[in-house]
């Protein structure tokens, strides 16, 4: 390996390993969210593997640090980051930067080490947009269409697997925990349970009713009802960085909570439901006037199945939540990806 080369390596490579373990710190202590740490941290191993099976001695050989021209210049603002967001924005790019120098001077040596960095860089491509999309939860919503509430009494096949064939089959959707009759260790228990099978299936996952369920499990967020807390407290209990839905029966109660700043608005029931059968139908009628209120993420809820959900979506829903429908189906992703046929076939835009 040419000595310059080597220089050019092994900079790049410490550039990288640094920028991967600046964004696996936020991960894990500042969103705590541990698969996708993990993810970060096997980044950062795979790398490390890579170059070892190279010729990673002639790299700190060739290491010049004292000799480096670009130790003794500086960028502008290179010394300012106005929150850790910006820092684990910085390390994003560095690292794909610094990636994209490795592959491209290993391609003068070894073939084989260039095809794997290539192959981590694509990796870190999709690290860096899921640490984004977890800094952001407006962000996270935007195009996901689909919202499953799970309650396993009436789960025709074990939630988990329900969880997996969704998500195998539509990609991103939004997975509810929606349990009453548990105690509160048991309801604890079953959502960090619930959070680790979201988390792997890469779901955003949200605790209903339960502030304090949602913190302690690690889960993307909750879920308020009219009854429960208010949007402001369940803000202040589970923090700036989760997410906080809440329903609504009514264009008043939805007016009223667009004030609030929820992350998104459940507007329903949009049909007669079994779950809730005193419940006064809202019907797409309300859904529309909604929608012409405010720009917030709506959730269309209730008695919603492949066969109306048409009419939900072209009433202005940008996503919509369903249960029976889904899991008390022997085919939850069948079922799934028929829904989401129906938000593309509709007259709405999807936002």
């Amino acid at each position: 390996m040419d000595p310059t080369v080597a220089r050019i390596m092994d900079a790049n490579l410490n550039r990288a390993r640094e920028a991967l373990r600046v964004m696996e710190e936020y991960a894990r202590f500042v969103l705590d969210h541990a698969m996708l740490a993990k993810r970060v941290k096997d980044l950062r191993h795979g790398l490390a593997d890579a170059v070892a099976a190279s010729n990673s001695d002639a790299l700190m050989v060739a290491r010049d640090t004292a000799g480096d021209v670009g130790t003794v210049t500086e960028a502008e603002g290179e010394y300012q980051r106005s929150d850790a967001e910006s820092v684990v924005r910085a390390a994003g790019k560095r690292l794909s930067e610094a990636l994209r120098v490795i592959e491209e001077y290993a391609k003068t040596f070894d073939e084989t080490l260039a095809r794997h960095v290539e192959k981590l860089r694509y990796t870190a491509y999709d690290v860096e947009r899921d640490l984004y999309l977890q800094m952001h939860t407006s962000q996270r919503l935007a195009g996901v269409g689909l919202y499953v509430l799970i309650t396993e009494s009436i789960c025709l096949v074990p939630w988990r697997d329900i969880i997996r064939s969704v998500t195998d089959s539509v990609g991103r959707c939004i997975i509810q925990l929606r349990e009453k009759g548990l105690s509160d260790a048991e309801l604890l228990d079953r959502a960090s349970a619930f959070v680790e099978c979201c988390q792997s299936a890469g779901a955003i996952s949200i605790i209903n009713d339960r502030c304090d369920i949602a913190v302690a499990s690690g889960a993307d967020g909750v879920h308020v009802g009219q009854d429960d807390v208010s949007i402001t407290a369940a803000r202040k209990i589970v923090g700036p960085r989760k997410i906080v839905g809440i329903s609504t029966h009514s264009l008043e109660q939805a007016r009223y909570a667009a004030h609030m700043n929820p992350d998104y608005i459940a507007v329903g029931p949009m049909f007669a439901t079994s779950l809730k059968p005193d419940s006064e139908v809202a019907g797409a009628g309300c859904m529309r006037e909604v929608a012409d209120l405010t720009d917030i993420p709506k959730v269309g809820i209730g008695g919603i199945n492949a066969e109306n959900v048409g009419d939900v979506f072209d009433a202005g829903a940008n996503c919509v939540a369903v249960c029976s429908a889904i899991v008390g189906s022997d085919d939850p992703g069948a079922v799934s990806r028929a829904i989401l046929d129906a938000r593309r076939r509709s007259t709405q835009p999807v936002v």
